[in-house]
Parts: C-alpha cells; structure tokens; sequence
C-alpha cells in the first residue's frame, strides 16, 4: 500500500555537504538539520529524477530548462547510463520510413555529439535494408560531456555516487531519502521520475510492478584487436572452441557468453556479441551476479584464444564498465502497451511521442534473437498513461520499464524511445506541478505545446 502520511517538512539553512543549490531560476530551497524527532530535509526541489541514463539525463534537462528546481540522483560517476557506462553508443532510432519521429533534446545531443567529433549523420530519408544502419554512433566521452555541459546550462543540481533507499509519498510530495558516500540525506520533491530502468523508485514508494518468468540476457560491451580476422582457420576456430567445451577446458556458459558462435564474436571484434543468461539486474545482488560473471567469461574466453594460431597477439582494447541490462520490470501504469498496440502502430489518443524498433527479443538461453520487423508505414506511439503508475499522482516512469508486455516492451526499451519519453515524462510532471494537479489530470493541449517548443516531434 501507497502511505498517504501527511509530512511537515522543516525549512531552514542548508548544512554543509548536502545537495548543490541549482542556478537563480531553479534555486534550492535551503533547509537545516533539526533534532525535532521529524525526518530532517537537506533540500527542496520541483522535480527530482532518479537515474541519469537514457531518459532520466534528458528528463532533468527539460525540467532544468523549464525553469523548474529540478535536482538529478545517479549511481554512477556520468550520465549518459547504457550509452556511456554499459557502452551501447550506437542509440536509435530516431527515423523511421524515410522520416524523423523522434526528435527534441536527446535528438538534438546526440547530434551534436557526431557533429563534434567531426562525423556524418547516415541519409535517414532512404529506407536502410537492416534497422541497425539508422542507427548513430556516438563517442562515449563526448556525448557524457555534453550531457554533463547541457546539465549545468539547464541548472540542474546533480548528485552522483547516489542512490535512494527510502521514497515516502505524502499529499505535498515526496520525501526521498539517499544514500550518499557521507550517510543518508533526505530531500523533498513535488514530483519524481522514476529513471532508473528497473522501476526501484515506484517499487520502494509501494506501486505494483509487473516481473516475467524469464528475461532476456544482458551484454557485456567490449572491443577486441591485435589480430586480422581475415587471415584465421575459421572452420579450426569453431572445432576447437566447442572442443574446449567438451573436455571444460571452457565452460557452457562460456559458449553463450560468445553467443554460441565465437567466429562471429571475432569477426564483431566483441562489440555487443556477448550474452549473460539468467540474471536479475534489477537488484544490486543480481547486477554483482552480471558482473562477476561476464567479466569471467571473457578471462576465459580471452586465455582460449591467445593460445590459437593468428590470436597471440588478441588484445582487450576496451570494455564496459558495467554489463548492460535489457529487462526486468515492467510498472503497473494507467494504460500498458501490448504486443498488437505496438506492431498496429496504435495512434493514442493521449499519445506522448512515437517509437520505431522492430520487436527485438534475446533469447532468454543465449546464441539467437527473435527480431519481428513492423509492417511498412508502421509508426507506433507511447501513451500518457504508459509512464505513470496506477493510482499515483506525481510520479512517472520513464525508460525501459515503462508499462508493456514482454514483446512490446523489447522494441520500446531502445534509446531514442527512452529519450523521447524522459522529455515527455519531465513536461508532464512539470505541468502537474505548475497546475496543482496529478499527472493524469493535466492538460495535454499545453504539454503538446511546451514538447513543440522544445523541438520534440507529438503524435498526431
């Protein structure tokens, strides 16, 4: 159950080490610890958003520049979530049939980031014979800086290395408590973007969540060289990698990591060829799990294949610095998206942004993927109500765990569709904190208009 406790919160001056007041437009409203037996507020906000990956980094910059107090909550050390720390820095997709439908901030940085480095966009008005050809190749470390340069331009005030660890819903707000590397500090907050992915700031304010017997695998992000995949015995390279398996010189598991095809695993010189099978990153014990076990797989794998002809020289260039996750809960919304709404391109009545991928399931044992691509001229849309669990007020997710089934979850989970609802998500709040109402009872006509100004393409 959802607690409806009433809070009084405690208003003062800001103690030394809390939260970083925003710019003038979105100042802190400051606060001092008081020993009153109440929870003590370190900092009052508009708008908090917890996560700063795909959507959330997007949701805080509309917010920000909305002129909202708006402060942005994030486990890791950069923004950018699976396309700088899980390394999927290829984002789409933004085209679809020869035409833009999805555009706006996330449009606009990652844009920017090829143009930065000097690169050129693909020639989205002819239609790619594979999906993957549309989609945008970032530089990881430009596109995080300028995350982090649009952040504080927006005055957004971010808290990095930080995670919440209880949520408390009253009639005036939210009251988040964190962890930070100094202890817990708790803020107040009129509304929250639930950003996380997996749906742990709905899960801990005590609205449903819908889990699946099996998810898909996650992927370890990697860039191999040191060798020409040219030159190599490829029919050897398959015979004695399954006869490491048979004789556990290598592992079964160590065959799904490579997706059961270690000569394609080198011919993608790793990139996002890998699986990791039968994992729960929605909790902390399950993403340690993704971890360890990937990054063992690829020791192993790695031992392998240095010792075969052509590899001696087999170098790791890079990996990433966590394994990316592609599922694990879907909210309980207002409205879910099923598998006919999305391959019918169901155009809602409410609709907040369009999404274009083809239904894109990992096979939940490793080695395949069911790619389903849509129908021609079909665009699908994301509802309202798919961002907002039932029954709360101000609180919105946006992201991969927005409301779903499985199979249309697997194409809405991409990075573009995650961007376009992190804008949506931030104008909705926005507009329910401006009209002191909830976020199902706000006036689309004037989210529409603010999405337009902001140069995100609305339905319809």
């Amino acid at each position: 159950m959802v607690s409806n406790t009433r809070r009084e919160f405690i208003q003062a001056s800001l103690v030394s080490g809390t939260l970083a007041a925003g710019n003038a437009v979105g100042q802190v409203t400051e606060v001092k610890r008081q020993n009153t037996g109440e929870t003590a507020v370190t900092a009052e906000y508009d708008i908090a958003v917890v996560g700063a990956g795909t959507a959330g980094a997007i949701a805080a910059i509309q917010a920000g520049r909305l002129g909202l107090r708006t402060v942005l909550i994030e486990k890791n050390g950069m923004p950018g979530g699976t396309t700088t720390t899980a390394a999927v820095n290829f984002p789409g997709l933004f085209h679809a049939w020869g035409r833009q439908v999805i555009a706006g901030i996330g449009w606009e940085l990652v844009s920017r980031a090829v143009a930065e480095c000097g690169g050129q966009l693909p020639d989205f008005t002819v239609v790619p014979e594979r999906h993957p050809q549309h989609q945008v190749r970032v530089n990881r470390a430009v596109y995080a800086s300028l995350l982090c340069e649009a952040l504080h331009q927006a005055g957004v005030s971010v808290l990095f290395h930080s995670m919440p660890a209880r949520v408390e819903e009253g009639e005036d707000g939210f009251l988040l408590t964190l962890c930070t590397k100094t202890g817990l500090e708790t803020i107040k907050a009129l509304a929250v973007i639930d950003a996380t992915g997996d749906a742990n700031v709905v899960g801990l304010a005590g609205y449903s969540v819908v889990e699946h017997d099996t998810l898909q695998p996650g992927s370890l992000i990697l860039t191999l060289t040191g060798y020409d995949f040219n030159a190599l015995d490829k029919e050897r390279l398959r015979r004695v990698f399954q006869e490491g398996v048979d004789k556990g010189e290598l592992t079964p598991e160590d065959n799904t990591f490579v997706r059961r095809n270690i000569v394609g695993f080198l011919a993608a010189r790793g990139d996002n060829c890998t699986h990791i099978t039968n994992i729960n990153g929605r909790t902390s014990a399950g993403r340690s799990e993704a971890e360890l076990r990937s990054r063992t797989c690829l020791l192993h794998v790695y031992r392998f294949l240095r010792r075969q002809p052509g590899l001696e020289g087999l170098e790791i260039a890079f990996m990433a610095p966590e394994c990316g996750i592609r599922e694990t809960v879907t909210i309980q919304g207002e409205v879910t998206i099923m598998h006919e709404d999305y391959v019918s391109g169901r155009l809602w009545q409410d609709a907040v942004c369009y999404s274009f991928y083809p239904i894109d399931l990992h096979n939940v044992q490793g080695g395949g993927i069911d790619t389903r691509p849509l129908k021609p001229g079909t665009v699908p849309t994301v509802p309202r109500g798919a961002l907002v669990p039932r029954g709360s007020r101000r609180l919105l997710a946006a992201g991969r765990c927005l409301s779903s089934d499985r199979e249309a979850n697997s194409a809405l989970r991409v990075q573009a569709t995650c961007m376009a609802c992190g804008q949506a998500a931030a104008v909705l709040a926005a507009q329910a904190v401006r009209e002191n109402t909830g976020v199902m009872n706000v006036d689309m006509k004037g989210v529409y208009e603010i999405l337009r100004q902001h140069r995100a393409i609305v339905p319809g």
